[in-house]
């Protein structure tokens, strides 16, 4: 009798120990009281070991039992439990389901975790039906209902969720990265280059956390080598975010001695040498709070972090600070009520499209726990309300970081799925259309000297052509040279300027562009000085007209600049069209466009001693007028530097 009571009370102690203490229905036919001893005893043991979480040592003795006693129910509901626990979620439905059809009334007190399991196999509306189910007892504590009203909630998000994007065509398949990469250790926070080329991740071993990178050559990742220089230090690094193009890196260091709170933002500078000694982002940033999970944008102007700072929503944030003219950061601007919740918000992630964020968060609605997020940037103070990525990416479980590659479709992120080489691994997998960013292309190159030849620091700056706004602007390194990212769907305009130079012009046509090639120009500026010219190459007209289109407007507003900023300068503004119509009305065509320019700046306040205009018709070709390229680069509008 007393072996019979101590088994009981263990059952009873095993419903706590899963946060269900209300009380148990009649069973149709089921008496735990009635269990081989032997078996009982077994089972016992293994609600011990299963409270200290030494959940292998209790399923085999669970197992053992139910050699015993086949029809152990407590042991399916156990044992449901235990695989729930291990995320094994799809063998805990199983069990309960066997529960449930030995004894369906005794079972009806589990229907909530098999509710979450059913979830974490993504049989959402199976699960609302078990917990609803759950919900008709009327026998609940005030704790159980609020906990199953919570997962209600969540499971009627997910249905709602499947209904408004059903994605019947998309598998969602992570694929591990490998033995060069992954290790027994735990590896997480991947980050990578514009190119794809460079991967550098987070590695913990023995809970030293350090920076290791990776090369894709020919197909394959590189065996992962410690980051050569002086970041990796005795201290934790972790975190980090490279920059687009490989030159910059940002990262948290936690508890350095120099710091201003428990975790701070750190930068590093790659040089010959390697990785340069890691330096503060100064109290303008870091604060007596915690800041962590860097992420800069591609041009490096702004920078994307998570902070517990006063003056936020909730627990954590997402942040962003500029980089200001001198080189400093700004105070943190905090991103507001479309990203932010009263709950906790990290990760970010600014795509290469300078546009669309990833992040994490609890507070937004999602699948029961932290969900992977993202919104768009309407401009640099306004963000689209933050969507959920939705699962299979999301599930019942905790999501940690994710980063998604230029080409808007290959996703990376840390995982600890079945084939894991120790805890967490880095996987990659695809993105499912409707969540992904814009594909984003890129152009690189030098800036120099047209007559030296010497490299010339200089501001290469991106606008979208039809909104005008100002999409990126990078600051090339002291030899000059840059990399401006290009998302596809908008057409650009692209200026290099540099004081005492012309600037220079060109322009990107992205719009409906499924090309994978990339953009290598190499940009020679012209000092300003008599004869110098350049070709406008973002005023444009419709055919046989001469009225600026309003898309002509920033290159405009440029050369008014210049002129500002050369009070002395003289300038000649030259018409040319190509050969096709008759050679009087090209001409006329040509002197009227370049007239236009001439008034447009007189209208911004340009005085007309220093302008003059002429129309050179088909005259001065540059190029072949027997190709469409060729007629296209015969149609232009030059300057010439008369004095200066």
């Amino acid at each position: 009798m007393q072996n019979k009571k101590s088994y009981i009370h263990r059952i009873l102690f095993s419903l706590l120990i899963f946060n269900f203490s209300f009380l148990i229905t009649t069973a149709q036919w089921y008496d735990p009281g009635k269990v081989n001893q032997k078996a009982g005893e077994l089972y016992g043991q293994a609600v011990e070991e299963a409270t200290d979480g030494k959940y292998t040592e209790a399923i085999k003795h669970i197992n053992e039992a139910l050699l015993i006693e086949p029809k152990l129910v407590d042991a399916f509901l156990t044992r449901s439990n235990i695989y729930a626990a291990l995320k094994d979620y799809q063998a805990s439905v199983s069990d309960f389901k066997t529960a449930w059809q030995m004894d369906s009334v005794y079972s009806k007190i589990y229907l909530l975790p098999y509710s979450i399991s059913l979830a974490g196999v993504g049989k959402f509306q199976e699960a609302l039906d078990a917990v609803n189910e759950f919900l008709s007892n009327p026998k609940l504590n005030p704790q159980s209902i609020k906990a199953a009203n919570y997962r209600r909630s969540t499971y009627e998000f997910a249905v709602a969720y499947e209904k408004k994007h059903p994605s019947k065509d998309y598998v969602f398949a992570p694929q591990n990265l490998g033995d060069s990469i992954n290790s027994s250790a735990l590896e997480y926070f991947p980050s990578l280059t514009i190119d794809g080329s460079k991967m550098i991740f987070t590695r913990r071993v023995n809970n030293d956390e350090d920076f290791y990178e990776s090369n894709f050559i020919n197909g394959k990742w590189s065996a992962a080598k410690s980051l050569g220089g002086k970041v990796n230090t005795t201290m934790n690094e972790g975190a980090q975010n490279i920059s687009q193009d490989g030159q910059l890196l940002v990262f948290t260091g936690c508890n350095y001695p120099e710091g201003q709170g428990s975790c701070d933002l750190y930068f590093s500078v790659r040089t010959n040498n390697g990785w340069s000694e890691p330096q503060n982002l100064g109290p303008m940033v870091n604060t007596d709070f915690w800041e962590s999970s860097p992420s800069l944008s591609p041009d490096k102007r702004d920078l994307y972090f998570a902070s517990s700072m006063a003056g936020g929503f909730g627990g954590r944030d997402i942040w962003v600070t500029h980089r200001l003219q001198n080189g400093k950061w700004s105070r943190p601007e905090n991103l507001g009520e479309a990203v932010n919740t009263s709950g906790d918000e990290s990760c970010p992630f600014m795509h290469a499209d300078n546009e669309t964020l990833y992040f994490n968060s609890n507070g937004h609605m999602g699948y029961g726990m932290t969900d992977l997020f993202f919104s768009k940037k309407v401009n640099d103070s306004s963000w689209v309300m933050a969507e959920n990525l939705g699962y299979p990416i999301n599930t019942i479980d905790d999501q940690g970081s994710l980063i998604v590659a230029a080409d808007g479709r290959t996703a990376y992120y840390a995982s600890d799925g079945g084939d894991t080489r120790g805890g967490l691994d880095i996987y990659t997998f695809q993105l499912r259309e409707d969540v992904r960013p814009l594909k984003t292309l890129w152009v690189k190159g030098k800036v120099f000297d047209k007559k030296t030849k010497a490299g010339l620091p200089s501001a290469v700056e991106l606008t979208d052509v039809k909104t005008k706004n100002l999409i990126s602007k990078v600051q090339t390194d002291e030899d000059g040279n840059y990399l401006v990212t290009l998302p596809v769907g908008k057409d650009y305009a692209f200026n290099v300027n540099r004081k005492g130079y012309l600037f220079y012009s060109d322009n990107f046509s992205m719009l409906g562009n499924n090309s994978d090639s990339v953009f290598i120009v190499d940009i020679p500026l012209q000092p300003i000085e008599a004869g110098a010219t350049i070709v406008l190459k973002n005023i444009f007209f419709d055919t046989k007209k001469f009225d600026l289109k309003p898309e002509s407007t920033g290159e405009l507003d440029k050369l008014v600049m210049l002129l500002n900023d050369n009070p002395k300068l003289k300038i000649q503004i030259d018409g040319h069209t190509d050969n096709v119509g008759q050679d009087k009305d090209n001409l006329l065509l040509s002197n009227n466009r370049a007239k236009a320019v001439v008034g447009y700046l007189l209208n911004k306040g340009i005085n007309i001693q220093r302008l003059s205009y002429k129309g050179f018709g088909a005259g001065k070709p540059v190029a072949d007028n027997a190709t469409e390229k060729g007629k296209s680069l015969n149609r232009r509008t030059e300057l010439s530097v008369i004095s200066n």
